[in-house]
């Protein structure tokens, strides 16, 4: 049966099959070297690979795999170890990214010439806290026990403020308002946990943290077809960290902290997909093993210089942008969430669906 597929689709498959069994035939690179040498900065499957090279149907890579590509086949010391290695971009020499140059520019180009020309305006336009229809959006978030608060937070106090005992504070503030900018006619709320009515769960759902102090996080997901999981784990003692399981093994994502116990790094996770109890709707879920992780996951999506990159690479990397999960790394530097950019290698930890 002859292929369907557009030519530029083509040529870029055939080119990446060609570099793989071509470039250094005496290698026998197979593909499933190649995926594990690509898995060190994000987890992709041989399947993955064979998608690329397929010459019936084959799939686009998403930018960052090119460049991967590039780094890999700039150099033979890639294969120069068994099993085979991407080696850094600081780790080539003059000669090696002078190859690795042209090779990214080859194989963009080739991304490039796949997109309708009409692709990167629809993409440019994407925006997930924009709403199409009437709403509501209820953000849900947890209550800091009393043992973590204040005297401000009791309302017997003639100082009394609310917000003192809402958990992830500075991420509740940074999405409430841009919801609100991104949806001026529509009814916005912000609700703890227990303060929860089931008409609250029937509109578009935003999940505020994790899981210990809101149990409305544990229950809905639960109910979704998210293959994540947050549980406690001795190696964390203030904080759930996330866990998921391919292949009968399970994976483990944990924070980074210094020798003086400082968070250098918290795991952070983005997902949406349709609210379970009301299909019309959606359900969000911004998270983390600290705060920071809450934070950085929301800022993926608000942060005027990365929102637009980022929401660029959910369109291209995933066929239903309604449907889908990233855990990422979210930096920590002077006490400071940094905001993750999808776009550079290795700051994505996992995502669902895989490419």
């Amino acid at each position: 049966m002859p292929s369907l597929a557009q030519p530029s689709v083509l040529r870029l498959a055939q080119r990446l099959r060609d570099l793989r069994e071509l470039n250094w035939p005496d290698a026998g690179l197979t593909q499933a070297a190649l995926a594990k040498a690509f898995s060190v900065e994000e987890r992709v499957s041989s399947a993955t690979v064979s998608s690329w090279e397929n010459l019936s149907s084959p799939k686009v890579p998403p930018r960052s795999r090119l460049t991967a590509y590039a780094r890999f086949f700039a150099t033979h010391r890639s294969v120069d170890t068994d099993p085979p290695r991407l080696l850094a971009l600081d780790k080539l020499t003059d000669d090696e990214r002078d190859v690795y140059e042209g090779l990214e520019s080859e194989l963009v180009a080739l991304r490039d010439a796949t997109r309708r020309p009409s692709a990167k305006d629809e993409v440019a336009t994407t925006r997930s806290w924009h709403f199409s229809d009437s709403g509501p959006v209820t953000l849900i978030c947890a209550q800091l026990p009393k043992t973590e608060t204040g005297s401000l937070a009791n309302p017997a106090d003639p100082n009394y403020t609310e917000l003192l005992s809402y958990a992830d504070l500075d991420a509740l503030v940074e999405l409430h308002g841009h919801i609100r900018a991104e949806n001026p006619a529509m009814n916005v709320f912000f609700k703890l946990s227990s303060q929860v009515v089931p008409d609250d769960l029937s509109g578009h759902l935003i999940l505020l943290g994790g899981i210990g102090w809101n149990d409305i996080t544990l229950r809905l997901s639960a109910m979704t077809s998210l293959p994540i999981r947050q549980i406690d784990d001795p190696a964390v003692k203030d904080g759930e960290i996330f866990v998921v399981e391919t292949g009968g093994e399970e994976e483990r994502f944990l924070p980074k902290r210094a020798d003086d116990g400082t968070l250098l790094e918290d795991v952070g996770l983005f997902a949406r997909t349709p609210n379970p109890l009301n299909y019309n709707r959606t359900l969000s879920i911004c998270n983390g093993v600290h705060s920071r992780g809450v934070l950085g996951a929301i800022r993926t999506l608000t942060d005027a210089r990365l929102r637009d990159s980022n929401e660029r690479y959910i369109a291209e990397n995933f066929a239903d942008p309604g449907n889908f999960a990233i855990l990422m790394r979210v930096s920590v530097i002077a006490g400071q969430a940094i905001t993750p950019d999808f776009q550079v290698p290795g700051s994505l930890l996992y995502r669902w669906p895989a490419a």
